[in-house]
């Protein structure tokens, strides 16, 4: 089972590259691994009918106590035996689905491959922990799923509705899985339902738990997703709304209902929701005229029924509970196939469309009916057998609850009944038009034979599953035998006698009968709605009211003014941390008046700097002063012991100094020029305010210190842990690794955030081809100048022995090739010590973060030789590529690990002597470094790019504009 789980995980990323080889025939080949599973599942039966149970396990995370850990019980086995069952089948069905599709079906096809990856996890794991896992992971992957036509807005609006809902309920859920381990003291879901803990907490987690199930299987309030989720496509709904993904909800309430059924609030919550849930869905599908959306209400009412059933907790409703899950599975996975054929082949899944199908495609009506007749309880369907199963066991327990539930599934039922006849009606029934005239019938091209083999054998296997009763009664025992037992224990079967039950299950097949033809009459699927709102309503109302509260929020506290959010920030500040000063009544200090004579003549520098910088009247000049303190720290660094610190910081000062004049070409030159400066004194005050905070702080905390650092240790373990003797450097990418994580998605998010606010539609490259069109150049600019001393090209030509291939498209009075000469000379060579840099960080000064800086001062040079071509020249590649292979290399250099046993970052060392180059010692953290090398580039290339190369475009725009005018 973990080699499977594993499979799951890896297969769906060379779906991609299948699909882009073989096209739709790669779904026959995806479906390969489901079957396997399947087969294997199939293959533990006799151990499963043998009252066996299969268990593999991992230690994952021994210090919680977190296994990945599969167990193949009854439950489980035949959730699973439905899961890649169906998958599979759903899977080849794609194949002549998607045939005459191309955008995006790798992506799709990996996606569904992944999630009925996921889907297998969740229902055979017994952790509970992993198990949350799985069910997020699910809710992802589905919402990839229904957005799949993410051009368009209904899909966008389904897939994130299901994703806030389901999520929102797995966060809740999660609240109390947290609860249920820390009373129980262990994460195994078969020892919490063994131990059996109670009390107030362990019923408050019920609740939390229950809130998860039931959003996820769209029962009431949650309900109104899966109907939305239609518009997905059609083998989206018939595994993740039929066979898998609401499932979920039902699994975990069967998985908890034999123990905590008789808890107090279990009950009242499901079977009071499951009731008003079956009866809404059930109404609401015959008011429907597409055959998806139909079925979608359908499957609602279906779900409270299931919810009902396996949550009410008796051991025959037990049994009954799994007959109708697989039933459900079956019947309605085929039913949705069904619909997409139809729609494949008409282009249409409007009922008032719709005329005589049936008779042009004879067995694809029959089917449909079979699973039809099994939806409403049909003999000799599973249907049938496992509904009359669950009306005996609800009334033979008689209780006030029981009463609920009988009344609610006989009345459900006849819904069941009614909205089934109306499928068939509606899909395949020769109709006739307001006037009474029979409508033509609708051309039916003929569907290949592959297309109709999945709802055809599902279908079928509802009928063979109702004549296979008895083996499944025998098979479904191991799991009905864990709930408490009745006094008469029920099995299933084709024929009980005549008993209150079979008169219930076959007059609501009449009484539906009767509904679907009153309905018809009267007219009510065009009526009024009953109530003027729907749940979904509720929840855009909800959707509307949080976004203007986010409005009415940023409009209070985003004034537009920097000074104003400074200010805020430094006035927080002072308060903060002067009324921690003032607390403590006992001030101690340990002060030096220097500790190397350099400080002595780099401090007054430093403060001299700051002082004129605040008088400073352009905006150019404040910024290099204020460089000079941070050149300043470099020489405090350098002549402290700190040789990585001062490279770092001299690398930092240089890009943001860069940064800054990129900034300033667009703002004017000199400070107060357009909006003065207003309340100086109240800022100076601030100001000062700030620093002395600062020095205070600085000074208590000299001796605040009551114990030994644990810095102390770090030169030791950097060598024996990191393997490493540059302790900076070792701490950065092992020992305080994951802060070093954080910091890489502060860099991410920096790069992003830039880019957005300067790029508009983009942020791609679109500067590598800088031999563009002559139009962009600027019409006054002569066309002919001389490049490297030869003769005169056109200008956006590059010569063959131009110095730098952008040089050319620089305007020639911000042109220099003395200085486009000394970047060619030096650029290969300072991308050389970055990389040395990069490698020999680990023993000496430096690092992926100084490399990637000075990789990235060398992209500078570039820029600022030959101009926003040169930089697509030098460096063709997508920013946000790299940042995200960066970050997936310090990722992975944490995940890695787990898979052998070890904690997160663990390093490994690879030693060898090679020939000429002699002992090599290379350590797995240096992978991390790399990530860190490729994201400080990744960040640089965006803040060139946009600062940069579009400002350089936008400015360029503008004089063409004033030129034109």
């Amino acid at each position: 089972m973990l080699v499977l789980l594993g499979a799951f995980a890896l297969v769906p990323l060379v779906v991609p590259w299948l699909v882009g080889r073989i096209g739709a025939r790669a779904f026959s080949v995806a479906a390969l691994l489901p079957a396997a599973a399947f087969a294997y599942t199939a293959w533990q039966t006799p151990t499963v009918l043998a009252g066996g149970i299969p268990f593999e396990a991992y230690e994952w995370i021994p210090g919680l106590g977190i296994q990945i850990s599969m167990r193949l019980d009854t439950l489980s086995w035949l959730l699973a035996l439905v899961v890649t069952g169906v998958g599979a089948l759903v899977m080849l069905y794609c194949r002549w689905y998607f045939a005459t599709s191309k955008a995006g079906i790798g992506q799709f096809a990996a996606v569904l491959l992944a999630f009925a990856g996921a889907m297998y996890g969740l229902v055979v794991t017994d952790d509970i922990v992993m198990l949350v896992m799985f069910w997020e992971i699910t809710s992802v992957l589905s919402y990839l799923l229904i957005g799949f036509y993410h051009a368009r807005g209904a899909s966008r609006r389904a897939a994130l509705q299901a994703l806030l809902v389901t999520t929102l309920g797995g966060l809740v859920m999660l609240i109390g899985v947290v609860l249920l381990v820390a009373v129980a003291g262990t994460t195994s879901l078969s020892a919490i339902l063994a131990a059996a803990p109670s009390g107030p907490v362990v019923d408050a987690a019920l609740v939390l738990l229950l809130v998860g199930a039931l959003s996820k299987s769209a029962i009431f309030p949650f309900h109104f997703w899966l109907p939305g989720a239609m518009a997905a496509p059609t083998p989206v709904s018939a595994y993740l709304h039929a066979a898998a993904m609401v499932k979920a909800g039902i699994y975990l309430i069967a998985r908890f209902a034999p123990v905590y059924a008789v808890a107090a609030p279990w009950r009242p919550i499901v079977i009071s929701l499951g009731v008003l849930t079956m009866l809404l869905g059930g109404v609401q599908a015959l008011r429907e005229f597409d055959l998806k959306r139909l079925l979608a209400f359908g499957t609602v009412s279906q779900l409270g029924l299931l919810t009902i059933v396996l949550g009410f907790g008796t051991r025959d409703a037990a049994l009954a509970g799994l007959g109708l899950l697989l039933s459900h599975a079956l019947f309605k996975s085929a039913l949705f196939l069904v619909v997409g054929i139809i729609d494949r082949q008409l282009s249409t899944r409007d009922i008032t469309e719709l005329s005589g199908v049936g008779r042009q495609a004879p067995v694809l009506a029959v089917f449909s009916i079979i699973a039809v007749c099994s939806m409403a309880g049909v003999i000799p369907t599973i249907g049938f057998v496992a509904k009359e199963t669950a009306l005996a066991a609800l009334l033979e327990d008689g209780s006030v609850w029981a009463v609920v539930a009988v009344v609610g599934v006989a009345l459900g039922s006849a819904l069941t009944a009614a909205y089934g006849i109306r499928f068939v009606w509606g899909a395949f029934w020769t109709k006739h038009d307001a006037a009474g005239v029979r409508m033509p019938a609708i051309v039916w091209p003929r569907p290949p034979l592959g297309f109709v083999v999945a709802p055809v054998l599902l279908a079928g296997l509802t009928l063979v599953s109702g004549l296979a009763a008895p083996w499944l009664d025998a098979v479904f025992a191991g799991y009905a035998d864990t709930a408490p037992a009745g006094e008469h224990a029920s099995h299933l079967a084709l024929w009980h006698g005549f008993e209150p039950a079979l008169l219930i299950s076959l007059g609501g097949v009449a009484v539906g009968a009767l509904v679907f033809w009153l309905a018809l009459r009267v007219g009510w699927a065009a009526r009024r709605r009953i109530l003027p709102f729907t749940a979904a309503s509720l929840y855009n109302l909800a959707l509307r009211g949080v976004a203007r509260l986010s409005v009415a929020t940023t409009t209070l506290t985003q004034r537009g003014s920097l000074p104003v959010y400074v200010g805020t920030i430094f006035i927080v500040f002072v308060a903060a941390e002067a009324t921690a000063l003032m607390a403590d009544d006992q001030w101690r200090a340990q002060l030096d008046a220097w500790q190397s004579p350099a400080q002595l003549a780099v401090a007054p520098i430093m403060v001299i700097a700051g002082l004129i910088a605040v008088r400073a009247q352009k905006r150019y000049t404040g910024v290099v002063l204020v460089s000079v303190t941070g050149l300043g720290m470099v020489v405090l660094f350098a002549t402290s012991g700190a040789p990585d610190l001062a490279l770092t910081q001299i690398l930092v000062e240089t890009v943001t100094l860069v940064a800054f004049a990129l900034v300033l070409r667009r703002i004017p030159s000199r400070l107060g020029e357009h909006n003065d400066s207003v309340a100086p004194l109240a800022r100076a005050i601030l100001g000062a305010g700030v620093g002395l905070t600062m020095a205070l702080v600085a000074i208590v905390a000299t001796g605040a210190r009551v114990a030994e650092p644990i810095s102390d240790a770090f030169p030791a373990l950097a060598y024996e842990l990191g393997h490493g003797r540059n302790v900076v450097n070792v701490a950065l990418v092992d020992l305080r690794g994951w802060d070093t994580m954080g910091e890489l998605s502060v860099l991410i998010l920096a790069a992003t955030g830039v880019a957005s606010l300067v790029f508009v539609t983009h942020r791609a490259d679109t500067l590598s081809d800088f031999t563009a069109p002559l139009a962009r150049m600027p019409s006054r600019r002569p066309l002919l100048e001389t490049v490297d001393g030869l003769q005169p090209q056109r200008a956006g030509v590059t010569g063959r022995r131009a110095w730098l291939v952008g040089g050319t498209r620089v305007r020639p009075e911000n042109r220099s090739i003395l200085l486009e000469i000394v970047v060619r000379v030096l650029f290969h060579s300072i991308i050389v010590v970055s990389l040395y840099v990069l490698f020999a960080g680990h023993n000496l000064p430096g690092g992926g973060f100084a490399g990637g800086l000075i990789a990235g001062m060398a992209l500078v040079m570039r820029y600022v030789a030959g101009g926003r071509y040169e930089l697509g020249a030098a460096a063709p590649a997508d920013a946000g590529r790299l940042l995200g292979i960066g970050m997936a290399l310090a990722v992975g250099c944490a995940i890695v690990p787990l898979l052998w046993g070890q904690a997160p970052l663990t390093s490994a060392v690879f030693e060898a002597d090679v020939p000429v180059l002699g002992h090599i010692e290379l350590v797995s953290s240096t992978v991390f470094d790399i990530g860190v090398y490729l994201v400080v580039i990744g960040l640089v290339l965006d803040v060139l790019r946009s600062l940069g190369a579009e400002v350089d475009r936008q400015i360029s725009e503008l004089r063409e504009q004033e030129a034109a005018l």
